[in-house]
C-alpha cells in the first residue's frame, strides 16, 4: 500500500524505518511536515520525493491508501478528521485523544467515513508480548489476577511532549497509554475496566503535568490493572511487564538487562538505543530496536486488516478506552478517590464481581494451599465448606 506519513520527527522516523526494512513492499509515497525543510530532509531519507507542509494536499492525493498520524497530540484529531473527509485509511500514532471525549470524536468519524482506523500502540506488538498473551488465552497461567507494567525513562524528546496543553498531559497520556493496554489484553479486551486509583506528582521537571505517576485499574471480573510511569528514571529505558494467574506468573523485560550488554570507555559515537542517555560505562543496546518495540509486527497487523477488512488487534476502539481509563487516573490523581471509568460506548461483556469457583479438596474442604516442607513432608490447609475452619493434614515422606 501507498502510505502518506504526517510528521518527520522522531516516531515517524522509526515508522518508517520499519516500512521500509526487510523489502517491505509497503511504501511512504509522501511527507507532510509544518516545517518544510524537515519534510524535504525526511523525503531524502527516505527516497521519495513528494513532500509539503500542506496537510490536505498531501492526504488527498489520490495515489495515497492510507494516512499514518505521527503528529504531536494536539493535532490528532484534526489529521483524522482530513483523513475521514478523504475517505483514506488512517492509522494514528497513540494516545488516540488527550481525552475520552477527543478519542471518542476520532473513532466516530473513521466509523462514519467506512474508513480502516488503526490504533498504533506498538508495545502491544513485541515480540515477547504477542508470545506472552498466545500464553494467557491457552490457559497456562489460570484466571489473570494482576497485570502490572512498567515504563519509566528521563524524559521525552519533544517540547511539545512538555507542553500540558498540547499534550494533554504528562507522564501518564505519553506513557501509561502503553501500560493500560498492555494489562488490558492480559486481563482481557472484553472485561469492563470499572474504576482508577491513581497517584501523579511533578517531582523533578518545571512543567504543568505530571512526571511520574502510579494507578490500579480495577476489571469487572476482579483483575487489577496497575501502571507505573516515570519522566524522572534514570539509566535509559525501563519496560516490564508483570501478569499473576491463579496457575502462573509471567515477567517480561523488553528493553534493559535483555541479553546484550557492553561495556565501552566512550571512544564511539555511535547511537546505542532508544533514551540510553550516556555513551560510555556498561551501556545495553538492542539488537533490532523496531522488531525489539513492536514496530514490523503492528505495521503487518494493520495493513493485513486492511486488506482482510477485518479488525486489527489495536484498533481506534481501544484507543478511545484507554482514553476513559486515563480521564479516570487523571481526576483520581486530583481527588485521591477512586473514580469511575466513564465509557459512552461499552462493546464488551457485562461481567460482575463474582469470583471463580473455589478449589474443592474433597466433598467436605476446599483446598487453601499444598507445599511440600524442607523435610520431604506434604503439608496441606484446608477450610471445611460449612463450617468454615481452618485446619491442615500432614502426609510424612517417611510413610
Amino acid at each position: 500500500m501507498k502510505i502518506a506519513m504526517l510528521g518527520s520527527g522522531f516516531i515517524a522516523r522509526f515508522y518508517a524505518t520499519s516500512l521500509h526494512d526487510q523489502r517491505r513492499t509497503d511504501r511512504i509515497i509522501s511527507v507532510y511536515s509544518r516545517n518544510l525543510e524537515n519534510a524535504k530532509r525526511f523525503a531524502k531519507d527516505f527516497e521519495f520525493s513528494t513532500f509539503s507542509d500542506n496537510m490536505e494536499e498531501v492526504i488527498n492525493d489520490p495515489e495515497v491508501d492510507v494516512v499514518l498520524i505521527s503528529l504531536p497530540n494536539h493535532l490528532h484529531e484534526l489529521a483524522v478528521a482530513a483523513s475521514a473527509k478523504a475517505k483514506k485509511h488512517v492509522l494514528c500514532t497513540k494516545p488516540l485523544g488527550r481525552t475520552a471525549a477527543e478519542g471518542k470524536r476520532m473513532l466516530d468519524l473513521v466509523e462514519k467515513a467506512g474508513v480502516f482506523g488503526g490504533y498504533l500502540e506498538d508495545l502491544c506488538y513485541t515480540p515477547k508480548f504477542l508470545k506472552s498473551v498466545e500464553s494467557v488465552k491457552q490457559g497456562s497461567i489460570g484466571r489473570v489476577l494482576w497485570a502490572k507494567s512498567r515504563e519509566a525513562h528521563s524524559g521525552p524528546h519533544s517540547d511539545w511532549f512538555w507542553d500540558k496543553e498540547k499534550s494533554g498531559g504528562g507522564a501518564m497520556v505519553d506513557l501509561g497509554c502503553h501500560c493500560i493496554e498492555i494489562s488490558r489484553n492480559f486481563i482481557g479486551k472484553n472485561i469492563r475496566p470499572v474504576e482508577v486509583m491513581c497517584w501523579a506528582d511533578t517531582q523533578v521537571h518545571p512543567i504543568e503535568a505530571e512526571d511520574h505517576a502510579i494507578g490500579l485499574v480495577k476489571y469487572a471480573n476482579g483483575a487489577i490493572g496497575q501502571f507505573e510511569v516515570s519522566w524522572t528514571f534514570r539509566g535509559g529505558m525501563d519496560l516490564r511487564d508483570e501478569v499473576m494467574g491463579t496457575e502462573g506468573t509471567i515477567w517480561i523485560n523488553n528493553f534493559l538487562r535483555t541479553g546484550f550488554e557492553m561495556f565501552t570507555t566512550g571512544e564511539g559515537d555511535g547511537y546505542v538505543a532508544e533514551k540510553t542517555e550516556v555513551n560510555n560505562g556498561w551501556l545495553f543496546p538492542v539488537g533490532d530496536e523496531s522488531h525489539d518495540l513492536g514496530y514490523p509486527n503492528m505495521f503487518t497487523d494493520m495493513f493485513e486488516s486492511i486488506e482482510k477488512k477485518r479488525e486489527p488487534l489495536e484498533s481506534f476502539y481501544d484507543g478511545y478506552i484507554v482514553n476513559t481509563i486515563l480521564d479516570a487516573a487523571y481526576k483520581s490523581a486530583e481527588t485521591k478517590n477512586w473514580e469511575p471509568v466513564l465509557i459512552d460506548d461499552w462493546r464488551g461483556d457485562e461481567q460482575d464481581d463474582s469470583k471463580a469457583e473455589l478449589n474443592s479438596y474433597d466433598d467436605e474442604h476446599y483446598l487453601i494451599k499444598e507445599e511440600i516442607l524442607p523435610n520431604g513432608d506434604v503439608k496441606t490447609i484446608l477450610k471445611h465448606k460449612i463450617t468454615g475452619k481452618i485446619s491442615q493434614k500432614m502426609i510424612s515422606k517417611s510413610l
